[in-house]
């Protein structure tokens, strides 16, 4: 590969007048730096990104890291990101594993959104007191170096297990989700209050693990147990579509004898027949709002700490008892 020594070895000059000249700085007389350039580019010589982004100390790239890749939700919500930071000049790269960790300290990224239940706050904190810049999605924490934008998810979680009271049912399934995830334990929580209110309701926890094939697990569960009709709460949409996909092979149908409620409302739920209930939230909004705490943390200005509203979408899953 092509370095400034060799194109100042070439020109006859020192490496720091050919710094200087790739850089456009007048300390180079205009002749001499379209000599500098003119060999540069005959030589094909490509500036490193890393010795860059060393000495302007940022390198205009944001990660977003995410536990994994898979289901329907994250595209909404990523475009939400590129958005607002392509706007600003910055651009987005998404990671996930334990590898990915070393960018910040590595200064590989400007700074960092985190939606990644595996990342550890005790890492992230170290991050912070170094003075990296981070906002988090999927957890409470208190630093100067870190903003944080959260769902309402105890709201969301009310509103479900009142519509389902409020539909007649009397025996509640609830399917949860991972133990490390925070929007779920927040749900769990909200949930087991908000029954609490209703003393005719038989309560019932299932476990899940926010898939499809959890749901549909779930599910088994449900027809196992069925003696009359029930509802559902799934703690995310998938899990829900899980519990579509194994009624479809039963002879119990959903909205008459399994009424399901899901959470986070993606695209498929609208076209899922019957229509699926849900809790609804803009995941663009929430992914170009953290872009822009972001931003405002890089640029040294004061934030306020961030939460998303959810609503309630009713749909033929749930009817009256």
């Amino acid at each position: 590969m092509v370095s400034i020594k060799d194109i100042a070895k070439q020109a006859g000059v020192s490496i720091s007048t050919v710094s200087y000249a790739l850089n456009g700085s007048p300390k180079v007389t205009k002749e001499t730096s379209a000599r500098i350039l003119a060999i540069a580019k005959e030589l094909n010589y490509i500036p490193s990104a890393a010795a860059r982004s060393l000495k302007k100390r940022e390198t205009k790239i944001i990660g977003i890291y995410l536990t994994d890749y898979s289901g329907a939700f994250y595209g909404q919500l990523l475009q939400g990101m590129m958005e607002t930071l392509s706007e600003n000049g910055y651009e987005l790269i998404v990671c996930s594993g334990k590898e990915s960790h070393r960018f910040l300290p590595e200064r590989m990224i400007d700074g960092a959104i985190i939606l990644d239940a595996t990342y550890k706050t005790e890492e992230l904190l170290s991050h912070a007191e170094r003075g990296h810049k981070l906002v988090v999605m999927d957890r409470r924490m208190d630093h100067s170096n870190i903003s944080q934008v959260l769902l309402d998810n105890k709201a969301g979680a009310t509103l479900a297990i009142d519509y389902l009271a409020e539909k007649g049912h009397q025996k509640i399934y609830v399917v949860k989700g991972p133990d490390i995830s925070f929007d779920a334990m927040q749900r769990l929580e909200a949930v087991q209050k908000a029954v609490q209110r209703y003393s005719q309701i038989e309560y019932i926890e299932l476990q899940g693990d926010f898939n499809k094939l959890s749901g549909e697990a779930a599910a088994k569960r449900v027809h196992q147990e069925f003696s009359e009709p029930v509802g559902v709460f799934c703690l995310n949409d998938e899990m829900a579509i899980g519990m579509y996909n194994y009624f479809s092979r039963t002879n119990l149908r959903v909205g008459e004898d399994v009424h399901i409620i899901g959470f986070d409302n993606i695209e498929v739920s609208q076209y899922v027949q019957p229509r699926l209930a849900t809790i609804n939230y803009s995941k663009h909004k929430w992914g170009a709002l953290a872009s822009e705490l972001l931003l405002n943390l890089i640029k040294k200005q004061k934030n306020e700490h961030e939460r998303i509203n959810v609503s309630l979408i009713e749909g033929d899953s749930v009817r009256n008892r």
